[in-house]
C-alpha cells in the first residue's frame, strides 16, 4: 500500500513511471505494426518527391496513439485526479481520436484538405466550448491584454488548426517531427510540474515516452517506420493544447528568474513547425499553387540538399530549435515586443540561412565549372 501511496503521491514518480511505460509498451507495439503493414501491403510507396526508395509502413501513428492513450488514462486513473480534470482529458481524448482516425484513413486511402480542416475544426470546437480550453489575452501585445469570448474562439480555432497542419508539415524527413515534438512536449512539461499542472506534466511525460520508442524504428535502417497523418495530426494538436493551457497559467518560478512573456516562450518552443509552415505556404501561393500542394521546399529539404544525412538535419534543426530556446529564456527582462522583434530576427535567419548556403554552394560549383 505504501508504494501505491507513493505512486498516487509523487508527480514526478508517476510521471516518470508513465514515460517509461509508454516507452516499453511502444517498443512491442511497433514491430507489430511493422509486421501487419508489410502482410497486409499497408505500406507507403516511394514518389518522386520522397525521401525514402523503399516501400515503408507509414502508420507509426497507430503505436503513438494506442500507447500514449492507455498509459496516460491508466496513470490517470490511478493517481486520481479530480473529477473535473478527468472531463476536461477525456474531451481532450475524444478530440485527437478525430484527429486519428483522419490521419488513418488518410494515410490508407487519402483524404481531401478540406475534410481534413473539417476535422481539425471540429475537434478544436469540441475542446474549446466543452473544456473552456482557450487563448484568453495576449499580454498586452500591440496594447492587447483581454480578448473578447468570440474572438478568442475564433483564434484558438485557428491556432489549433494552424499548429496540426505546421507538424504535419514538417513530418519530411527521419526523425524530426519525433524529435521536435519531444523537445517541445518536454519543455512544457516541465513548466508543468514547476507549477504544480501534474495532469499536464502526465500528458507531456507520456508522449515523450511514445515519441522516444518511435524513434527508434523511424531513424533504424531495417526496421523503418515513419509516422504518417495518424500521428503527425493528433500530436500536432496535443502540442498546441499544451500551447494554450501553458499561456492560461500564472508562471510562479523563483523570483531571482525573469522569464520572458508567455506568448514568447510558445513561439520559440515551436519556432521550427511555425516558421516553416509559414514559409512553405508564402512560397506556394506566391508561385499561384495551392498552400497544400506538396513539393521539396521545406527548410528541412534545403538541409539535405546541401548534403546532409537524414539525421544530421534532424540535429542541426533539434540543436537551433534549442538555442532559440534559450535565448528566449534569456530576454525575459525585455519589452515584449523586444522579446518578439529579437526571435523572429533569430527565427527568420534560421529559415533563410540553409537557402542562402544552398546558392552559395551552387555559385561556387558554377565558377568551378567555369574554370
Amino acid at each position: 500500500m505504501s508504494n501505491i501511496y507513493l505512486l498516487a503521491s509523487n508527480p514526478l514518480v508517476y510521471c516518470t513511471l508513465a514515460l517509461l511505460l509508454a516507452y516499453i509498451l511502444s517498443i512491442h507495439i511497433y514491430p507489430v505494426i511493422n509486421f501487419l503493414s508489410r502482410k497486409k501491403n499497408l505500406m507507403d510507396e516511394p514518389e518522386e518527391r520522397s525521401s525514402h526508395v523503399k516501400k515503408t509502413s507509414n502508420l507509426g501513428g497507430i503505436g503513438i496513439f494506442i500507447t500514449f492513450s492507455v498509459c496516460l488514462l491508466v496513470f490517470a486513473g490511478i493517481v486520481g485526479f479530480s473529477k473535473v480534470l478527468l472531463s476536461q482529458l477525456l474531451v481532450v481524448m475524444a478530440s485527437i481520436s478525430i484527429l486519428f482516425f483522419l490521419g488513418v484513413k488518410d494515410d490508407l486511402i487519402g483524404l481531401s484538405p478540406l475534410k481534413k480542416i473539417v476535422g481539425q475544426l471540429a475537434a478544436a470546437i469540441l475542446v474549446i466550448v466543452v473544456s473552456g480550453i482557450r487563448i484568453e489575452g495576449l499580454e498586452g501585445l500591440l496594447g492587447i491584454e483581454s480578448i473578447p469570448y468570440f474572438v478568442s474562439v475564433l483564434l484558438t480555432s485557428l491556432v489549433f488548426v494552424f499548429m496540426v497542419n505546421a507538424f504535419n508539415l514538417i513530418d519530411g524527413i527521419d526523425g524530426l517531427s519525433g524529435t521536435l515534438g519531444m523537445i517541445a512536449s518536454a519543455i512544457f512539461g516541465i513548466f508543468f510540474l514547476i507549477e504544480g499542472r501534474y495532469l499536464m506534466a502526465l500528458l507531456s511525460l507520456t508522449l515523450i515516452g511514445s515519441l522516444a520508442a518511435f524513434l527508434r524504428f523511424n531513424l533504424s535502417k531495417t526496421k523503418k517506420l515513419f509516422m504518417g497523418d495518424s500521428g503527425s495530426l493528433f500530436i500536432g494538436f496535443i502540442l498546441a493544447y499544451q500551447a494554450i493551457v501553458f499561456m492560461n497559467m500564472d508562471l510562479a518560478v523563483a523570483q531571482s528568474v525573469l522569464l520572458p512573456n508567455k506568448i514568447v516562450i510558445v513561439l520559440a518552443i515551436l519556432a521550427y513547425p511555425i516558421l516553416d509552415t509559414l514559409r512553405i505556404f508564402t512560397v506556394r501561393v506566391m508561385q499561384g499553387k495551392s498552400p497544400f500542394a506538396a513539393d521539396r521546399n521545406h527548410i528541412h529539404h534545403r538541409i539535405l540538399q546541401l548534403g546532409f544525412s537524414h539525421r544530421l538535419a534532424t540535429l542541426t534543426i533539434a540543436l537551433t530549435q534549442l538555442n532559440i530556446i534559450m535565448t528566449a529564456l534569456l530576454i525575459g527582462a525585455f519589452n515584449i515586443h523586444i522579446q518578439l522583434i529579437i526571435l523572429v530576427s533569430i527565427v527568420t535567419l534560421m529559415g533563410l540561412l540553409p537557402c542562402i548556403l544552398k546558392r552559395k554552394r551552387n555559385h561556387i560549383v558554377w565558377n568551378s565549372t567555369d574554370v
